[in-house]
């Protein structure tokens, strides 16, 4: 398993020893699909620098760009989405996180059933579109207390398995999963299509070894599934990146071996 973390590219600098070996950007920051490619090309430029590689993507949608309800902009989205998957290639990024709660919450304008249908249908098209970009999808379930549509592992695996492409699949984030009590056991339980992971701890979402959260349990469970994926840190850095990246790395080995 690869750990990275969640940032800019200008925070990568003295990460060359700390054993974090990929950044995730912001799709809406980096890859910037609503604007035109020659504001691509300045942070394409700046990632020819990077002492670490791109490899994953989150904030995909705007919350401005609906996904769900009765305002659900699905040819926006697509037409969006376009311009990320053919950009994500051209740095190479492969997953590209759909987490964006604030263009899929619900907040009674639909109900789940309904929300589930359109969401699904959205995936469904999403797939072949990223496909050919060599970028996988992944549905992150989040928390109730940000978000009131797909919450867990298994919605999140209801959603990928009825949009039924191999570039949708899943991601499982610790920090959620903690914030929500949803069991441990579910990782290996939907391991078969987890393609990315994010964790953080849960009280603070600081990072790994800053307040001694225990990840073990979702660490067997990814690997009772012989899952060599990556693992992005999420989350906080209370003393700096440098300081923090090598203990957060040595403690995630650590419970990883331990699991």
């Amino acid at each position: 398993m690869e750990f990275g973390f969640c940032g800019s590219i200008g925070s990568a600098a003295g990460l060359g020893d700390s054993g974090l070996v990929y950044i995730e950007v912001g799709v809406q920051e980096f890859l910037v699909p609503l604007d035109d490619d020659e504001a691509f090309e300045a942070n394409l430029k700046q990632a020819e620098h990077c002492p670490l590689p791109l490899r994953a993507a989150n904030g995909f949608i705007p919350g401005t760009l609906r996904s769900t309800g009765p305002d659900a902009n699905h040819d926006g989205i697509l037409e969006y989405a376009a311009t990320a998957f053919r950009r994500a290639e051209q740095v190479g990024i492969e997953s590209i996180v759909f987490g964006s709660g604030g263009s899929r919450k619900l907040e009674g304008r639909v109900s789940q059933e309904e929300a589930m249908a359109q969401f699904s249908e959205l995936l469904s098209k999403l797939g072949p579109l990223a496909e050919p970009h060599n970028v996988t999808v992944v549905i992150e379930p989040l928390n109730t207390g940000e978000c009131d549509f797909i919450n867990s592992l298994a919605e999140g695996a209801e959603a990928a398995q009825r949009a039924n492409h191999p570039n949708i699949q899943l991601l499982a984030d610790f920090y959620h999963m903690l914030r929500d009590d949803e069991p441990a056991s579910e990782v290996a339980a939907h391991g078969s299509i987890i393609k990315h992971c994010h964790l953080a701890e849960k009280v603070n979402r600081t990072c790994p070894g800053i307040e001694g959260d225990d990840f073990r349990p979702f660490f067997k469970g990814l690997k009772d599934v012989g899952y060599t994926g990556r693992i992005s840190i999420e989350g906080k850095f209370p003393d700096g990146l440098e300081v923090d990246a090598p203990v957060a790395v040595a403690e995630m080995r650590q419970q990883l071996e331990d699991a």
